[in-house]
């Protein structure tokens, strides 16, 4: 089975730059440290060569890994008017066992996700048991500690 890796299209504009980028530009920033790390003579016990090599090797893998993902990309219409949580969404829910609210979160495919800017994957434990609700379900989350309860407030297209 392939995997499909769903992102906005926003997202996928943006891996899609990288690999340019890293294609053309970054590609021939590591050939100019290869070509110079050469010329400090035996390659045998040369840090430069060897660490500019590393870099390519890098890069290389970079490159294939954006290509798999771009070849297998899914593009997620975030317009879709539905009153139940998909990718794109902005959600507010409350944890039952305390009634905190916690802060927003987007439901983001598996590529964009971002705990720091509180993106959910779809495919996190949490963004799983978001997915497909409505503003006043309850859902379960399996966490290390236990099983952890919240009720959706909110959702925002």
């Amino acid at each position: 089975m392939v995997k499909e890796f769903k992102m906005s299209q926003e997202r996928y504009d943006e891996l899609k730059h990288e690999l340019e980028y890293s294609k053309t530009t970054r590609a021939d920033e590591i050939a100019d440290l290869i070509k110079e790390a050469r010329g400090f003579g035996d390659l045998s016990e040369n840090s430069e060569y060897d660490e500019a090599k590393n870099e390519q090797g890098k890069l290389y893998s970079r490159i294939a890994e954006l290509e798999d993902i771009l070849l297998h990309a899914v593009i997620v219409d975030e317009a879709e008017d539905s009153d139940k949580i998909s990718i794109g969404c902005r959600v507010i829910v409350t944890n039952l066992a305390n009634g905190k609210q916690l802060p927003e979160y987007k439901i983001v495919g598996s590529q964009e996700a971002d705990v720091m800017s509180r993106a959910v994957s779809e495919d996190s434990p949490f963004g799983k048991a978001l997915m497909g609700h409505k503003a006043g379900d309850e859902i379960t989350v399996e966490a290390p500690k236990g099983v952890i309860r919240y009720r959706v407030d909110t959702i925002e297209r």
